[in-house]
């Protein structure tokens, strides 16, 4: 069971927070297995919007494999703005330190800052308050034009909406591009992207397209990447001829449904390589016979 703690500070935007909360209350009801909690300084928090909210002053104990995401705030300066004490910024770098992932979004990058967690490490924010942020934190960089940024377990978003992009992201990730499909799919969300696509998973990078018949055939490559897929059996559960298929596939995507297989296959094995596997278990974990193509595929992206 993971634990997801949103802190909530006074004037956030409702949709900075409601949008990564969608995602992962719907995926506990797909039963990946994840609990919301919502904290604060104080129970009652003012938004941005007029609608008060209540929440707990006391936080859960939480682990490593725990989530903490801080929704941004209104503000057109990040100066003055977002109150949080000492105590506060020490459980995001407590949990920061114990291997715990910390998130933001939009003017909540203010909060990683002020905790320190942003020295060193790439991040974004809303356009903005870029700028004040790179000034305010000159020791981090920040990265314009893109939803969201990825640094190890610190992970920033942009603005309002970008929270869901980056909270299927992190669904991706950790259960794979199928379970993340289906969340976006039940929400009536097609991810869009821009900027540095390394930053964001295969599956979401290609979604942004209206064929119902490519979602269809992606929706099986999503949940069955890892296997042998014969074209003909894409074709079918598409109700399209082999040839349409990878022709409208082709017009959506930029991929044949190969390609953007052999892309799922190879982000899931770079994060497994990540936390440690090796290449040949990772490559093998993914469907490959051996660690040979795998190294080829990411000679190839790389390149």
């Amino acid at each position: 069971m993971t634990h997801v703690v949103f802190l909530l500070v006074p004037r956030l935007h409702l949709l900075d927070l409601a949008g990564p909360a969608q995602v992962f209350s719907t995926a506990a009801d797909h039963g990946l297995g994840y609990t919301l909690s919502y904290v604060a300084e104080q129970e009652d928090v003012p938004t941005a919007q007029g609608l008060p909210l209540r929440a707990e002053v006391t936080w859960p104990r939480l682990g490593s494999e725990d989530l903490v995401v801080v929704p941004g705030w209104r503000a057109h300066s990040l100066r003055d703005t977002g109150p949080m004490s000492a105590a506060t910024l020490e459980r995001l770098r407590a949990h920061h330190a114990a291997g715990g992932t910390v998130a933001s979004v939009c003017a909540g990058a203010d909060a990683l800052g002020r905790a320190g967690l942003l020295d060193g490490r790439r991040c974004t924010t809303h356009h903005d308050v870029q700028d004040e942020l790179a000034h305010r934190y000159p020791k981090a960089t920040v990265v314009r034009d893109v939803l969201y940024v990825v640094d190890g377990t610190v992970v920033t978003s942009a603005g309002i909406a970008s929270g869901i992009d980056l909270a299927l992201h992190l669904l991706a990730v950790r259960h794979g591009p199928g379970a993340a499909a289906r969340v976006a799919r039940e929400m009536v969300v097609y991810a869009r992207r821009n900027g540095d696509e390394r930053q964001a998973s295969a599956m979401m990078r290609h979604r942004g397209h209206v064929s119902d018949a490519v979602h269809r055939a992606q929706d099986v490559i999503d949940a069955r990447f890892a296997e042998r897929l014969a074209l003909a059996e894409l074709a079918t559960g598409a109700g399209l001829s082999e040839r349409t298929l990878t022709r409208r596939f082709a017009a959506a995507t930029g991929l044949t449904p190969l390609r953007y297989q052999q892309e799922l296959r190879v982000e899931r094995a770079e994060h497994l390589l990540a936390h440690g596997a090796t290449a040949e278990a990772a490559a093998r974990a993914v469907g490959f016979q051996d660690g040979r193509m795998l190294r080829r595929l990411r000679a190839r992206a790389s390149g």
